[in-house]
C-alpha cells in the first residue's frame, strides 16, 4: 500500500469524511478478497491547516501578487506531507485547487487533483453540461469549467455575484461542522434555479454532499430530480485506486 497524505482544515468536517471513506473504501476492498479483521487501510498523514487563517488570507480574483500568503500555507502544509514520505497527497476541500499551480510550485509531492477526478466522472455520467456550485472562490475561477471542456462537458456560465455570495454564505452558515435539513433544503433551491433539465450538479465544496447523507460517498447519484456529482467520492475513489496495489485491474 502507499501512504497517502490529507491536507485537510478546510473544513475539518469534510477531512473527517476523507479519512473515514479512505479507510471504509480500503476495508471493503480487502474484505472482498477474504482478508479476516482488522482490515488494512492505508497509511495516512495528515496535515490540517487553520481554516479561519486560509479564509482571511484569500486573494483578489485577476491579483496574482495577493495570493501569495494564501498560496503559502498549502504549500508548507503540502512539504510537510512530502517530509512524512507519503506517495501522493490529496487536498480535502475544493477551493484550494483553483490556485494548485501556484501551490505546487516547489513541491515534488504529487497532488490528485479532485478537478480532474470530478470531471471524468462527470462526463462517464453522460452529462454534456454542468453546474458547478461551490465558494466564492470555485465559483469566480475557470479551474473547473477548464477540467469540464476537457472532457467535453459545457460548464454553467459565472452566476450572478448575488448568489455567488449566497452560495458561500449557505456553505458557512449551514455546512460548518455538518449538514441540516435547512441546507440541503438552501442546495435544492439553488439547484432549482439555475440548473435546466439534463444539468448535471457539481457540489463543488466538498462540505456539500453532508446535505445528500444516503449518498456521502457515491461519485455519481440521482435525488430530488436532479443528477449530482460528488467530488469528494471521485477523489476518494482516486486515492484508493493509487494507494492500493490490489485494485489495479
Amino acid at each position: 500500500m502507499r501512504k497517502i497524505g490529507i491536507l485537510g482544515g478546510v473544513g475539518w468536517a469534510s477531512t473527517l469524511d476523507y479519512y473515514r471513506a479512505i479507510a471504509e473504501g480500503a476495508g471493503r476492498v480487502y474484505a472482498a478478497r477474504g482478508h479476516r479483521p482488522p482490515l488494512p487501510i492505508p497509511p495516512i498523514t495528515i496535515e490540517s491547516v487553520v481554516q479561519a487563517q486560509t479564509r482571511a488570507l484569500r486573494g483578489r480574483p485577476g491579483d496574482e501578487d495577493s495570493w501569495a500568503g494564501f498560496d503559502a500555507v498549502f504549500r508548507t502544509a503540502l512539504l510537510t506531507l512530502q517530509g512524512a514520505g507519503c506517495a501522493f497527497a490529496v487536498i480535502a476541500s475544493n477551493t484550494p485547487h483553483a490556485r494548485l499551480a501556484a501551490i505546487r510550485r516547489g513541491v515534488s509531492l504529487p497532488v490528485l487533483s479532485i478537478l480532474d477526478t470530478t470531471a471524468a466522472a462527470t462526463a462517464d455520467a453522460g452529462a454534456d453540461r454542468a453546474l458547478v456550485l461551490g465558494t466564492s472562490v470555485t465559483m469566480q475561477a475557470r479551474d473547473y469549467a477548464l477540467a469540464l471542456e476537457a472532457e467535453c462537458v459545457a460548464a454553467n456560465a459565472r452566476l450572478p455575484e448575488d448568489d455567488i455570495t449566497l452560495m458561500q454564505d449557505i456553505i458557512d452558515t449551514d455546512f460548518h461542522g455538518g449538514a441540516s435539513d435547512r441546507a440541503r433544503a438552501r442546495v435544492l433551491d439553488m439547484c432549482n434555479r439555475h440548473a435546466a433539465p439534463g444539468t448535471a450538479v457539481i457540489l463543488a465544496c466538498t462540505e456539500l454532499p453532508l446535505a445528500f447523507p444516503e449518498h456521502r460517498d457515491v461519485p455519481v447519484f440521482e435525488a430530488d430530480g436532479h443528477l449530482f456529482i460528488n467530488p469528494s467520492a471521485t477523489h476518494v475513489a482516486a486515492a484508493l485506486a493509487r494507494a492500493l496495489p490490489e485494485m489495479a485491474g
